[in-house]
């Protein structure tokens, strides 16, 4: 499946689509050993090979999956301006350009997939496949039957209101409470806002499941390779065929 250049590009993590656009422009981009300087063509992740001052960012390379269990204090990005440690940090070793699978802010922990399989990335994130993710939640309080649901069946914030969600109560001591909350949408630091938004804000949150991938016993900071049968689940979820 084609895609704008730019877009490919910066979800490898050259830089911000704008930033793209302007490297393309500047001649600084080349496709399959061609120099691009017009925005608008387009190319296949999986396929073309695209470089970015003469380094490959996209293409011809062996595709490669991994589970991180991210801990705090690291931002899900390839690089910061602002200097802050990246989950990239965590995989020394690997040597693709690999790029995280979505976002799970500073302050939270648990599963992100990284990949340089650029086709497979786009429809996990895309609203179209619904892939639900899973999180281990600790909030403040007690929650009552009427705000169970209220987070199960839909909570008003200020960019509209949120999709019906799983919402199962683990356990409770009267001051705080941990919940399993399942969602399938992907608006920035979701969870955190509707838990907010009922009353019962955010102590601690980690995501241990996205799609059919579990966390498991894997340690904070720690990550492995995703095996055969685990892509395989991936791709069947988001209805992607062959490699």
């Amino acid at each position: 499946m084609k895609e704008r250049l730019q877009k490919v590009m910066a979800h490898a993590g050259v830089g911000s689509r704008r930033a793209c656009e302007q490297m393309i422009l500047d001649g600084l981009v080349s496709v399959n050993g061609k120099i691009v300087t017009q925005l608008g063509i387009k190319v296949d992740p999986n396929k073309d090979v695209i470089k970015v001052n003469n380094r490959v960012i996209q293409g011809k390379e062996p595709l490669v999956y991994y589970l991180l269990h991210k801990p705090k204090g690291f931002i899900t990005s390839v690089s910061d301006e602002r200097g802050r440690k990246t989950v990239m940090e965590l995989l020394p070793e690997v040597k693709q350009r690999i790029y995280p699978v979505g976002r799970l802010d500073y302050d939270s922990e648990g599963l992100l997939l990284l990949t340089n399989d650029g086709r497979l990335a786009n429809r996990l994130i895309h609203p179209r496949y619904q892939i639900r993710k899973y999180y281990l939640v600790k909030v403040e309080g007690q929650l009552s039957s009427a705000t169970l649901e209220q987070l199960r069946t839909g909570v008003e914030l200020e960019d509209g209101l949120t999709s019906p969600a799983i919402v199962q109560i683990i356990s409770s001591d009267g001051k705080e409470s941990l919940l399993k909350i399942g969602i399938h949408e992907g608006r920035k630091r979701q969870i955190r806002r509707m838990c907010a938004a009922v009353g019962h804000p955010v102590k601690r949150l980690i995501r241990v499941q996205m799609g059919p991938i579990k966390l498991g016993k894997l340690e904070p900071g720690k990550y492995r390779q995703l095996t055969e049968q685990e892509v395989g689940k991936l791709r069947q979820a988001v209805k992607v065929r062959g490699k």
